[in-house]
């Protein structure tokens, strides 16, 4: 049989499937991958936009602001692609337990899958956030201050800093998420990987988790990824085109 009929055999038997997803899910919806040609970081130094510096320097803070004004419209406008429909569809067929995922863009939430079945391991462009007292704020709301001329949006309750939700350079990981994700991975028993190169910690530790504690682990990703030795079946393909070529045989299997 092909990679893809035992990949959709795996889902046809699983009873509690976790897929995790990275950048090259959401590169066919026309967002870059940072670190790619013509990614973000060929135009903004990382170091630059780190933690440490946010919190420490009113320059760093503007550039970050000048980062997130760049790369919100660019967000606000992506759609989901057939990946991401294709996931939904398996949520759809009650085959889902969880997406995990390193994106930021809300492309699962908009695909149909819902809010909380996402776990969004490096944050989420959708809400701003104050470091000093936690308040939330729409990323739309921070927008409209920002096109007013608000070079660094203040916390209009107490002044703090604020910050939109994701997780910069060198910040602590959420931990709510992160835990989460560590026992959703412990508990399935087959993890899709989708579009994810696979080399960035602790996310790429979840796949790792899984196959420790008993699950099938499925890979696809168009590049081969440090732990395809560890994988059941790795795809090296476009989770555009593989993803819903899966889902139908699941369709099929479920018919018949």
């Amino acid at each position: 049989m092909d990679k893809i009929g035992i990949a959709a055999d795996m889902i046809l038997a699983s009873k509690r499937l976790v897929v995790f997803t990275g950048a090259g899910i959401s590169t066919e919806s026309g967002l870059h991958d940072f670190r790619s040609p013509g990614g973000i970081w060929s135009k903004f130094d990382p170091e630059e936009l780190s933690y440490q510096r946010f919190i420490s320097s009113e320059i760093s803070r503007q550039k970050y602001w000048e980062f997130a004004r760049s790369l919100w419209p660019q967000l606000a406008e992506a759609k989901p692609n057939r990946g991401h429909y294709a996931i939904a569809e398996l949520h759809k067929m009650g085959k889902l337990d969880c997406v995990i995922t390193q994106n930021i863009d809300g492309l699962h939430q908009k695909s149909g899958v819902p809010e909380e079945r996402v776990i969004e391991l490096h944050g989420t462009t959708k809400w701003v956030i104050c470091l000093e007292c936690g308040r939330r704020y729409k990323r739309e709301e921070i927008w409209r201050r920002l096109e007013a001329g608000e070079k660094v949006p203040r916390c209009d309750g107490c002044g703090g800093i604020t910050k939109p939700a994701v997780i910069s350079f060198g910040q602590p990981m959420p931990e709510k998420e992160t835990a989460e994700a560590a026992r959703r991975s412990a508990d399935c028993d087959l993890f899709l990987v989708a579009g994810s190169s696979l080399v960035i910690y602790p996310a790429a530790q979840m796949p790792l988790i899984a196959k420790d504690s008993g699950a099938k682990l499925v890979i696809v990703n168009l590049e081969p990824t440090p732990h395809d030795g560890y994988a059941d079946v790795a795809i090296n393909e476009k989770t555009g085109k593989a993803l819903p070529q899966i889902v139908e045989r699941v369709k099929a299997g479920l018919k018949g």
